[in-house]
């Protein structure tokens, strides 16, 4: 019986002492401690699993006798550190993201993320980003490492109009599609709570286009050689220390808007951009994006611009799905928000 096992006893003491070591390093809320403690569990419990099943529950069992007051090592979490060692076979990667990740992102990466490059690039994107665990999750289920990560499906001209390393920098934040996919069936919601629902997630989804930017203006006047002109959405952004021009369209991606935005960068670049200010980067979103024309518009355009789709929700009603709305309708509620949260200032 493998309860009267030396050598599964001798396991059993191993693993003890690794939590008493812990134990007696860490103080309480060191995460990095608690999650390098699980990884050798795991390490330990995935090398000693020719004992097979009944193996994981006699540890957590005799764990808890020994650790009465303790918790994190149920079947369940043993069976997650042996994932978490089997997944990272080597100790580096825990010197990095993954070890000051907590232990609930963590599984939560588990559960959702099947590739490891994958996992990683979450997990410091999380780190960068703040991310909850429920955040986390949802960015995962909106896939977007494939819509931001991924360079194929990106249409820019950063490389040629941009200085490294901020070509870069620009391109990581590009996503394409854009999903504005925020709304929750409910059997009797009415065409206004829709519509209210998606100019939420539109501010929402617009306002997080990456890390540092921050919201300037709507139908930003720009007056140039006595007429007057104005941007949708204008951003300053200080990782990438440059304004950023968002500009939407409800339609299918055409040529000529591509013009029209290098002659908004050139105004933002002329009327407000600092001399310590890299070149302003112009984003477009469309409805529907032809990747080739997207391509040609933009490859004898100086100033940086990259194209994107949007994407609605699957669950909108078909006569909702056209329903974008306006920069002055996204300027209410932006205003709004800013409002309330100022309340308790």
């Amino acid at each position: 019986m493998l309860m009267n096992n030396n050598e599964y006893f001798e396991i059993l003491e191993e693993i003890k002492q690794q939590i008493r070591a812990a134990q007696y390093k860490a103080v309480l809320g060191m995460n990095r401690e608690q999650i390098i403690l699980y990884w050798n569990i795991g390490k330990t419990i995935l090398e000693k699993s020719k004992y097979g099943k009944g193996f994981v529950e006699n540890l957590a069992r005799d764990i808890k006798l020994e650790f009465p007051n303790s918790s994190g090592y149920s079947v369940r979490n043993l069976r997650y550190m042996r994932k978490f060692a089997d997944i990272f076979n080597d100790f580096e990667n825990l010197q990095v993201s993954l070890a000051d990740l907590t232990w609930y992102h963590n599984q939560a990466l588990m559960d959702k993320v099947n590739d490891k490059q994958k996992y990683l690039w979450y997990a410091d994107k999380t780190l960068e980003n703040g991310w909850s665990r429920d955040v986390l999750v949802h960015q995962i289920e909106l896939n977007l490492y494939e819509r931001q990560a991924l360079t194929d499906s990106k249409v820019n001209n950063f490389s040629h109009s941009l200085p490294s390393p901020q070509s870069e920098l620009a391109r990581d934040t590009l996503k394409n599609p854009y999903v504005f996919d925020f709304i929750e069936a409910r059997g009797k919601i009415v065409e206004r709570e829709i519509k209210h629902e998606l100019l939420a997630n539109i501010v929402s989804t617009v306002l997080e286009l990456g890390t540092g930017f921050a919201y300037y203006g709507k139908e930003y006047l720009l007056s140039v050689g006595g007429d007057d002109f104005y941007v949708d959405l204008l951003f300053y952004n200080t990782k990438l220390r440059c304004y950023v021009v968002v500009e939407l369209k409800t339609g299918k991606f055409k040529p000529e808007y591509a013009g029209k935005l290098n002659f908004y960068l050139s105004a933002v670049d002329e009327l407000l951009k600092h001399e310590l200010d890299n070149p302003t980067i112009g984003i477009l979103l469309c409805k529907e994006r032809n990747k080739v024309t997207a391509k040609y518009a933009l490859k004898d355009i100086n100033k940086p611009i990259g194209v994107s789709e949007y994407k609605l929700s699957d669950f909108v009603p078909a006569e909702l799905v056209d329903t974008l709305p306006s920069a002055e309708d996204i300027e209410k509620r932006i205003w709004k928000k800013y409002e309330i949260e100022g309340d308790g200032e």
